[in-house]
């Protein structure tokens, strides 16, 4: 079993070992030159198609991610699924370590992540409406005297808001 330090409580007769660096490629990008296509992730990362699928990223994961599904769903161009598979990743890089074929998993999964929050992902519409609200100064009274608020008096109001249902 693996664990990060930052993540496992110690545990009698665990072992503690310090991980080597393994620089992978990371690609340099301007998010606004890329198009969200199959051929864009291949190109910027092109050691993706020397996946072996043999599954060692996953066993290493310390979040339980499917690395080799997200890995595999890269390879097919779905980048909506990397992107869903790949949410809880924390770049740690123990895939990157184990990986035979030297991938850099991390990477390629925040290239889609970053490709899918910018071009696919739906847009909220109540964040723009928000936004025009702010603008419209809405809310500049509310803000104002919130800044004239004390410590003691921002964390009551603080701990009193009301909290949405999930």
């Amino acid at each position: 079993q693996i664990g990060l330090a930052c993540q496992t409580v110690v545990e009698p007769g665990m072992y503690l070992a310090q991980i080597p660096f393994y620089p992978g490629h990371r690609a340099d990008y301007y998010l606004e030159e890329l198009e969200p296509t199959f051929q864009t992730v291949v190109k910027t990362y092109p050691e993706l198609l020397r996946c072996l699928s043999c599954g060692t990223c996953t066993k290493v994961c310390p979040q339980d991610i499917d690395v080799k599904q997200y890995m595999a769903d890269a390879m097919r161009g779905d980048i909506a699924a990397v992107a869903d598979r790949s949410f809880d990743c924390i770049m740690c890089g123990l895939c990157v370590s184990r990986c035979p074929a030297e991938e850099v998993q991390p990477n390629i999964a925040i290239l889609c992540r970053r490709l899918y929050g910018k071009y696919l992902a739906p847009k909220a519409e109540h964040l723009a409406e928000r936004g025009a609200e702010i603008e419209a100064g809405q809310f500049d009274d509310d803000l104002t005297k919130m800044k004239s608020l004390s410590e003691g008096e921002l964390r009551k109001m603080y701990n009193e808001r009301d909290i949405e249902p999930e």
